[in-house]
């Protein structure tokens, strides 16, 4: 490996990356399967490649070429070197409206040439659910096909050219006709052309095999569409030439309700003469909430186009009179024809949990049949199902006859494995009894493959191996896919994981309390690889910032899985290449409502520094900032918040103070309240409210930081009729040795005082989890008379929420108070709409911009907010994305950066794009914080504009409804 690497690093002008966590991070694409590889290489343009497959040739190391790695078939992975495509080789090369083309390089992603063809009024028409983060050279790899293939086919319909060059190094532009071709095939395809022209079964999703039939003279002697669906197994791709379609300029969205997925499946294909763009199925047990979605337990999504919105809604009309459902629904409103898509794209996600909870796999992903077989097709499946014991729910492109599934395969146990083998292998001889193809989409790849003699024949299979041998004589390029496979059950990826629990802080509910089984979530869609957040979506901000893979959340859950394997990544929790690529996760918690599987990097984070830093000595970050709830109690009760205001202001002090503390230079260090919220509530004089009791939390940042926040709220809610009050403190004496915290080792507990409730957010954050653990149980022993009075505890900033809600019963899963507690917890906007629902805000009547702060987002939802300032008269969306702040990590050393590059996505452009009249809102106080340093405006919590305008109101605000 040291030779190879050296050499490959001598030959190359790209990167060139042997180390654990780069080999780490491609063990793995979308299926089940695992590859460790020698190396990794991006390359930076073709003479890269060239140099890579030499290097390579003369030492008989395998060559895979990777994109996305969102292949669910096995065939993106590899035990050779590895070229990542999309770090470099990734650009829109050109683009020509007139001629419909556009020129691309193997690693650009499908949407940013969307993007740019959408302004001439075209799009490329293949578009798989991972649109937003596959690569057109994959696409070309599986000839993937997508939603609107009814109407524009598969990629392979769509190339024109392809610059590729052979393993043994020669340069070759492919097209239509024999130019370009390697030497031999076509004295092959002559040899073989009766077989060809009959042993290809006739459907509009055969991807299986080589597409050996596109080189008959009938069909052009296409040698470009041959290529497509090889898998990398014939040439690596360096530049494709590709053909674009007009898109509709209006689109309409028939949503048809059936019985089941078998009565929606028969219906499928008496559909196709109305020209619709669409057909997709999907059935209940896929949906997270069927709200948006017409009455039935299975839909087919039928999308028409048009040159007015008149002409595509008539067509969907026409759809829906021809269809016999139990519910329908016409959609033209873009935003809810995207949230609808939404559903169906995350399929590939949301199934691979059956809804008990369940573990579900790929294996028979993306079957093919003639449309018109589908329904019975569908009902053999069921039956085969049935009768070797498990479950899954189809979904997938009905109009086509290409269904998608996850089952329930037990692939942990040997007994488990060999039923995955028996089902697999009866299946195939279903697929192919009803003229269908093992692969509709995705490719062969390991995982079908095998099976290919079931469909096509020993003889055809053996043509498919003369046709490699003259591309790739030497088999450099991905061997053991499509010919001379891997058996299909061998290299599971689960195989290497640990069969007993692993020991964790975490209750990990979902999941069984099994970390393992909470790294398995991942399977690979790399949702978090999205190049924008679109929409309110969060999730991955740190991966949008560096492009790096390092830095997903898919990427991050593959190193943490080597970790658990002991293979390659062999320190176990001492891990230095999962602590580095954890380092820049910003805890947002976007994975866990915006990746398909529900993975919380966030609570993974945490558990692993728990365990990494266990006896040993922890980052200046994590003692500054992650106690610092401790460090500014200290402060208030010493009465010395002004003194330390004015030390922060002498440059050198402060230089030296965020030096020592592990704070990063280029900030400021923020201003502690001279009187801290809970000082000021004591000194206030009672309301006399006689409404709803509400219990207002004092979360360290409203407490000590702005404490305007929590005076503002106070307002609101009293204005709005609610009795608050705050939670219990108890006066504690210090303790004594002996009792099992030690003076000598805590003289910070001399000066505690009271003690106080308290999230535990800083010490969660920082994996501090036993200090989270005895923080989170005193403040259970404080609420405890308040959890019997049965009123809700107010929270005002979402972090601290977020904590209390899923946090607190994840981690304190054996006490019954925790769950109580967090079942309790309301955000502002949800407290007055639920407790004081005749109450009219005063009205603000201004634009309104900033972010959504991604705790809210991720756990508590902010639809109670929405409502509240549509009644306030606050216009406008907040953005989504990340502040990039996020607690101690836009304020930890070394951060900085990657901070700036978060905030700069969405919420400082829309701050700076505000008119004069608008009002900058931002709930948490660290996106305050952010918009405050880097944009040098004010944003404000709701509750401080709405208490505003009730002091432009009057005495008494608001009104009654």
């Amino acid at each position: 490996m040291a030779e190879l690497e050296a050499q490959l690093r001598a030959a190359v002008r790209g990167e060139v990356g042997f180390g654990a966590a780069a080999r780490a991070l491609v063990t793995m694409d979308a299926s089940n399967y695992r590859r460790v590889p020698l190396g990794v290489v991006a390359p930076r343009d073709a003479d890269d490649v060239a140099a890579v497959l030499a290097v390579c040739r003369e030492r008989g190391v395998p060559v895979v070429a990777r994109g996305g790695g969102t292949s669910i078939a096995g065939q993106a992975t590899g035990t050779g070197v590895v070229l990542d495509f999309t770090r470099h080789m990734n650009r829109l090369v050109s683009l020509d409206p007139a001629a419909r083309t556009a020129v691309v390089q193997p690693g650009l992603v499908l949407d940013r040439l969307q993007d740019a063809a959408a302004p001439h009024g075209l799009c490329f028409g293949p578009d798989p659910s991972t649109h937003s983060r596959c690569t057109l050279g994959g696409m070309i790899g599986n000839n993937s096909c997508g939603a609107h293939s009814v109407a524009w086919g598969t990629t392979a319909d769509s190339v024109r050219a392809l610059d590729v060059l052979s393993a043994r190094g020669e340069r070759l532009r492919l097209g239509p006709g024999w130019a370009g071709a390697p030497e031999g095939l076509r004295a092959l395809v002559e040899e073989e052309r009766a077989r060809l022209r009959t042993g290809f079964p006739e459907l509009p999703r055969r991807i299986s095999g080589y597409a050996l039939d596109a080189l008959l003279p009938e069909r052009g002697a296409d040698v470009a569409r041959s290529f497509c669906g090889s898998e990398g197994t014939l040439g690596i791709l360096t530049e494709a030439v590709v053909g674009l379609v007009e898109a509709p300029r209006a689109r309409a969205l028939a949503v048809l309700g059936y019985g089941d997925e078998s009565a929606a499946a028969e219906a499928a294909a008496g559909l196709l003469p109305y020209g619709p763009l669409t057909v997709e199925g999907m059935a209940a047990d896929l949906v997270p909430s069927a709200d948006l979605l017409p009455r039935g337990a299975a839909w087919l999504f039928v999308e028409t186009g048009g040159d007015s919105q008149g002409e595509a809604r008539a067509r969907a009309e026409a759809v829906v009179r021809a269809a016999d459902v139990t519910g329908s629904a016409v959609v033209t409103d873009p935003a809810r024809q995207r949230a609808l898509w939404r559903v169906r794209e995350d399929a590939s996600g949301t199934a691979t949990r059956m809804p008990d909870g369940t573990e579900a796999w790929p294996g028979w992903e993306d079957c093919a049949v003639p449309p018109q077989r589908l329904g019975a097709y569908l009902r053999d499946f069921r039956a085969l199902l049935g009768a070797h014991g498990l479950r899954g729910t189809p979904y997938g492109h009905f109009g086509d006859g290409c269904i998608h599934v996850r089952i329930d395969f037990d692939l942990l146990t040997k007994e488990g494995v060999a039923r995955f083998r028996r089902f697999s292998e009866e299946l195939a001889g279903v697929v192919v009894a009803h003229g269908g193809s093992l692969s509709g989409e995705h490719g062969d790849g390991q995982a079908r493959a095998e099976l290919l003699p079931r469909m096509y024949g020993a003889q055809m299979v053996r043509l498919f191996e003369r046709a490699k041998g003259v591309w790739d004589p030497d088999d450099l390029l991905n061997p053991g896919m499509l010919v001379r496979p891997a058996p299909l059950d061998a290299g599971l990826r689960f195989a290497v994981l640990p069969r007993e629990p692993v020991d964790v802080v975490f209750g990990y509910p979902a999941d069984g309390g099994d970390f393992s089984a909470a790294v398995r979530r991942c399977v690979g869609v790399a949702k978090c690889r999205t190049t924008t957040a679109a929409g309110p979506a969060v999730m991955c901000p740190s991966f949008r910032a560096t492009g790096e893979e390092e830095h997903s959340t898919r990427g991050r859950a593959r190193l943490l899985h080597e970790m658990l394997a002991g293979e390659l990544v062999t320190d176990g929790w001492r891990s230095a290449e999962v602590r580095d690529a954890l380092d820049l996760c910003l805890g947002c918690k976007g994975c866990r409502s915006d990746c398909p599987v529900g993975v919380d990097m966030a609570t993974y984070k945490a558990e692993f520094l728990h365990h990494h830093y266990a006896g040993r000595r922890r980052p200046a970050a994590h003692l500054t900032l992650g106690r610092l709830p401790r460090w500014l109690r200290l402060v208030d009760r010493t009465r010395t918040a002004r003194l330390v205001n004015a030390l922060a202001a002498v440059r050198p002090l402060a230089w030296a103070a965020k030096r020592l503390g592990g704070i990063a230079p280029e900030r400021a260090v923020p201003r502690l309240a001279p009187v801290a919220f809970s000082r000021w509530w004591h000194a206030r004089p009672g309301n006399g409210a006689g409404g709803d009791l509400v219990i207002l939390w004092p979360d360290t940042f409203t407490e000590h930081l702005s404490p305007g926040v929590g005076r503002a709220a106070v307002r609101v809610l009293e204005a709005a009729g609610l009795r608050v009050a705050l939670p219990p403190t108890r006066r504690l004496r210090p303790p004594r040795d002996g009792e099992g915290v030690s003076v000598a080792r805590d003289p910070m507990s001399l000066l505690r005082g009271r003690r106080r409730v308290c999230c535990g957010l800083t010490y969660l954050s920082t994996g501090q989890l036993d200090r989270a653990r005895a923080v989170l149980r005193d403040t259970l022993d404080l609420m405890e008379p308040v959890l019997g009075t049965g009123a809700p505890v107010v929270v005002l900033e979402p972090s601290c929420a977020a904590a209390l809600r899923a946090d607190l019963p994840e981690l304190l899963h054996g006490d019954p108070r925790a769950r109580q507690l967090a079942d309790r917890v309301l955000t502002f906007a949800e407290a007055l709409e639920r407790h004081a629902p005749r109450w009219t805000p005063p009205s603000v009547a201004r634009p309104a911009v900033g972010q959504t702060h991604c705790h809210q987002h991720a756990v508590l939802g902010d639809a109670a907010d929405r409502r509240l300032r549509e009644a306030a008269g606050l216009a406008g969306e907040l953005s989504g994305g990340c502040c990039g702040l996020a607690g101690d990590f836009g304020f930890t050393r070394g951060h900085h950066e990657v901070s700036v590059a978060c905030a700069e996505e969405h919420l400082l452009p829309s701050v700076r794009a505000a008119g004069e009249s608008a009002v900058v809102l931002a709930d948490g106080y660290s996106c305050r914080t952010q918009v405050e340093q880097l944009a040098g405006a004010r944003a404000r919590h709701l509750a401080e504009v709405l208490a505003e305008a009730l002091e432009g109101a009057g005495p008494g605000g608001g009104g009654g409804g």
